[in-house]
């Protein structure tokens, strides 16, 4: 049996509180920085702006499924309340963990598009079980910073344990979930089968085909030196350190008008898809669905074109991410999460050049904050930065620095 979701009592959309830790492991703590972490540097601001209540959450996760240097990060937009951008703030991190567990063998973006729609799908479920309490939706920016071999795997990883006895196992112990490295302890009983048989519609399933991908990155040899496991301090929780010469890769996925952007040497690459009302393309899907766009807005209600969560809509917005996937090189230097607060008054390039020389992603992810309300956004503002590290920094004790082509 599945447990009711539990919200917080205020009108306002709830994340969990930043952290710090002084040593080098989150134990996967939600929202929480390692003091020593040598991969990159996140820093979140938020403001409800000029907004009666705070409807966006965010979420990141350090070293994230139990790979030193990976990461999690995302930004929800909530709109008609709060519930399903904070759900998804406390949750959607877990939902990709078990589908990255799940379903080892395929590509990190059929991987994401598979947890959009698990996330949606729950939404949904927490709509009907609620009896329309629980009506909102979201949209969503995510991204997952991969560390991997040349041919997209991880060799590097032990063998995952058998599923199906694990779930077996569960049931026989009366466990609501599975406990895995890299993330929290799920609030929510959340099993692979009772997810699957849940998704079961026509109109779902015709759904899942919608999702668009876009690749971008190199295929760069890569050294196939062992990988060393290093061992956290509480409930044995584990790291795996891969080989230096592994590569980084960032997978983005996002659906509505949230939006991230890389910072290739000081110019602005746009890793997602503005899904709107006024896009012909998504406009054309809509009518072809037997729905219509008036004034910019689905059926006249609603200005985006794709969320998690809006059940009542779901036949023409749908849940389907776009997708990419990047290799990152020496000359990326830092990646942008902001929802559409932001990027209302400011540029893609804007927002790079408005922190290239902010070395500290804390103070930068301020500086757009401070901007986008001085430049009056009428909108909720949350924004992410990830100040990506240089080799030099995340290898210190290499005697050289390994090269890597440059897109």
């Amino acid at each position: 049996m599945q447990l009711a979701p539990r919200f917080s009592d205020s009108p306002n959309a709830w994340s969990k509180s930043i952290t710090t830790v002084d040593g080098i492991d989150t134990h996967g703590a939600l929202n929480c920085h390692s003091a020593q972490n040598n991969a990159y540097q996140v820093g979140v601001s938020e403001d409800k702006g000029t907004r009666r209540y705070m409807e966006d959450s965010h979420s990141f996760v350090i070293d994230y499924a139990g790979v030193r240097g990976q990461g999690f990060f995302a930004i929800f937009d909530g709109h008609a309340g709060k519930h399903a951008a904070e759900w998804c703030g406390g949750h959607f991190h877990e939902y990709l963990l078990d589908s990255l567990h799940a379903s080892p063998n395929k590509t990190i973006p059929d991987i994401l598009n598979e947890t959009f729609h698990n996330v949606d799908s729950r939404l949904s479920r927490m709509c009907e079980e609620s009896d329309g309490k629980i009506h909102s939706g979201c949209t969503a920016v995510t991204a997952f910073l991969r560390i991997e071999d040349a041919d997209s795997k991880q060799s590097f990883l032990p063998p995952l344990p058998d599923i199906e006895a694990s779930e077996m196992l569960v049931e026989d112990e009366d466990v609501d979930s599975i406990h895995t490295s890299g993330s929290e302890s799920p609030k929510d009983s959340r099993k692979s089968k009772s997810r699957k048989s849940n998704g079961g519609s026509r109109i779902k399933r015709a759904l899942k085909s919608l999702s668009s991908s876009s690749q971008s990155g190199l295929v760069t040899p890569r050294s196939t030196s062992p990988a060393t496991l290093e061992h956290g301090l509480a409930n044995g929780f584990s790291v795996i350190a891969p080989p230096a010469a592994s590569r980084r890769v960032l997978y983005s996925a996002n659906a509505g008008d949230a939006r991230g952007v890389l910072c290739r040497a000081g110019k602005a690459v746009r890793l997602t898809y503005d899904h709107k009302g006024s896009d012909k393309q998504e406009a054309k899907r809509i009518t072809d669905a037997g729905g219509f766009v008036m004034s910019g807005r689905v059926n006249g209600v609603l200005a985006v074109t794709r969320s998690l969560g809006d059940s009542s809509m779901k036949e023409f917005v749908v849940g389907s991410p776009y997708t990419t996937e990047t290799e990152l090189c020496e000359e990326d230097e830092f990646l942008i999460l902001a929802c559409d607060g932001l990027w209302d008054v400011a540029g893609d390039q804007q927002a790079v050049d408005l922190i290239r020389e902010i070395p500290d992603a804390q103070e930068a992810s301020k500086i757009l904050l401070s901007y986008a309300l001085n430049k009056s956004t009428t909108d909720n503002v949350t924004i992410l930065v990830v100040r990506l590290r240089k080799e030099a920094e995340r290898y210190p004790g290499l005697n050289t620095v390994l090269t890597h082509p440059v897109p």
